[in-house]
This record gives C-alpha cells, sequence and structure tokens, in this order.
C-alpha cells in the first residue's frame, strides 16, 4: 500500500493530537510533520513535500484559504479542509476540493475522506479548480473587509454581508437535483425518522423526504437540539411534552403535538440527561 506523507494545519494544539490520533488507524498515513500557522505550513511543505494536508481554515493570522492561496496547482497537495463552520468549506467543496470534516473529527468520516486520497490526489484539473476556488473566495472577504471602511452601495452591503449568513446553520437543505430545493428552518422540525435510503423530515404543516444516511445528519448537520431515541429516529427536544416509561427501560416520547415516538433503551439514558440537565 501506497504510503500517504501527510501534513496537519491547526492553531489548536488538541485539535492536532485529535487527529493525529485518529490516523494513528491508518497505517498508510503517515504524519510527517504539524504547524500552528500558515507560515510554519508554507515551510514544511517545501522541505516535506507532503501528498495530503488535512487543513483547519479558522486560523488566528492567516486563514486555511491564504495558504492555498501561495500553492500552484502542480505542487499542490490533496487538500482535506478541517472546520468547525459549514460556510466557507462548502464552497470549495463544490469545485471538488478532496472533501471537508467538521470538528470534532469523526473516524467513520475520516475513513471516508482518506478513501478519496488515493482517487483525487493526482487530478492536477481539480486541484487547479480548487486554487481558483479559493481566489475568488479570498477576493469576496477582502471585498467585505474593505466595506467596513467606506462608504458602500445598498447591494454592496448585502454581497458583504452573505458569507456572515450561513444557511446550513439555520436551515437544513433539501436536495435531489429534480425537485426544487427546500430550506426547512430547524426550529420547524419535530423529528427526522430513516424510510430505506431516505429520510423523512416532519415538521407540523408537512412530510418532506431527502437522500441521507441519519448518521451523517446527526453528525454534521443538525444542531445539538436534535437527539437520537432509536436508531432510526431523532427529535427535536424542544418538542418533547412528556416521556412515558416502558417495560424494559424503554419509552415513549410524547410530543407537542400528541405524536408519540419509542425510545429505545440504548438512547433512554442520554435522552433523560438532556431533558433533566
Amino acid at each position: 500500500m501506497t504510503i500517504v506523507k501527510t501534513l496537519i494545519v491547526d492553531d489548536e494544539p488538541a485539535a492536532i493530537e485529535g487527529l493525529r490520533l485518529r490516523l494513528d488507524a491508518f497505517p498508510h498515513i503517515q504524519v510527517i510533520g504539524e504547524a500552528n500557522s500558515v507560515a510554519e505550513a508554507i515551510t514544511l511543505i517545501h522541505i516535506q513535500r507532503p501528498d495530503l494536508i488535512f487543513l483547519d481554515i479558522e486560523m488566528p493570522e492567516q486563514s486555511g484559504f491564504e495558504l492555498i492561496r501561495q500553492l500552484q496547482p502542480e505542487h499542490c497537495p490533496a487538500i482535506v479542509f478541517v472546520t468547525a463552520f459549514h460556510q466557507h468549506a462548502v464552497k470549495a467543496f463544490e469545485v471538488r476540493a478532496l472533501d471537508y470534516l467538521l470538528k470534532p473529527v469523526k473516524l467513520e468520516r475520516l475513513a471516508e475522506a482518506i478513501a478519496r486520497v488515493s482517487e483525487l490526489t493526482s487530478n492536477s484539473a481539480d486541484k487547479a479548480q480548487l486554487l481558483s476556488a479559493v481566489a475568488e473566495i479570498t477576493k469576496e472577504q477582502q471585498a467585505g473587509n474593505a466595506g467596513s471602511s467606506k462608504e458602500r452601495s445598498a447591494e454592496d452591503n448585502a454581497e458583504a454581508a452573505e458569507p456572515q449568513y450561513c444557511i446550513e446553520r439555520q436551515k437544513l437543505v433539501i436536495q435531489d437535483g429534480r425537485n426544487p430545493i427546500q430550506l426547512i428552518p430547524y426550529q420547524d422540525i419535530i423529528w427526522i425518522d430513516a424510510a430505506g435510503d431516505y429520510m423523512c423530515v416532519h415538521t407540523q404543516a408537512e412530510t418532506y423526504v431527502m437522500r441521507a444516511r441519519l448518521k451523517s445528519l446527526i453528525d454534521e448537520r443538525l444542531p445539538d437540539v436534535f437527539v437520537r431515541i432509536h436508531k432510526s429516529t431523532v427529535v427535536n427536544l424542544t418538542y418533547i411534552e412528556k416521556l412515558q416509561p416502558l417495560c424494559n427501560s424503554e419509552y415513549n416520547a410524547v410530543l407537542l403535538n400528541q405524536k408519540v415516538l419509542k425510545v429505545s433503551r440504548t438512547y433512554a439514558k442520554a435522552l433523560k440527561q438532556r431533558l433533566l440537565g
């Protein structure tokens, strides 16, 4: 198996250590260095020539985008973004960045990202697209900063404000390429349950269907107010009216709309802790 020389770039030592420990599960991933800043990373890249970089986006002096902007496509390692936020990574991911991981990094998602490495690391066209996208993002950020120091038109102000609002933090985005994109406010979602390869997203007014894995929804998209109560069900805590005990340490969760959902023994303890504090 080909060894993948890997660099970790993050300003948080704990985040680096956590990722390094998870990478121990992948023998072909060889961590050759760690950097706490863009300047350190550039030096290591020139010396070590890594094949892969796990790159934090939010860093104090220069962002991860600034690092990528200084690279050339022919010398650009594969990039896996590591971020606590969706809004930056999604833009580059849409133009074929290798992958992005949300903090805290889950081992299963890490394995998926690493599986993509051998498929895409040598594709210079994809890297060129990534660099181009990062350049555009950087220009948007600079334009937003410049706008704070001088008077701008209403249209420019709206454009500058746009990066500060992240749809995926406020609403669940449902799209399948055929139907109109649905944007469902998280506070309107009562519960979500699995139906084969699809998820049924229930609100007071309607049920929406989306193709997704329940685990990926929980790990990467749903706010903390959503809690798993069954292997196939998550519920919005704010809609639970009461818990009715059953046998075998199981419960029925009665919702405000009087819908009753089964709480399996596996998830009952964690649910009670969240409700009772």
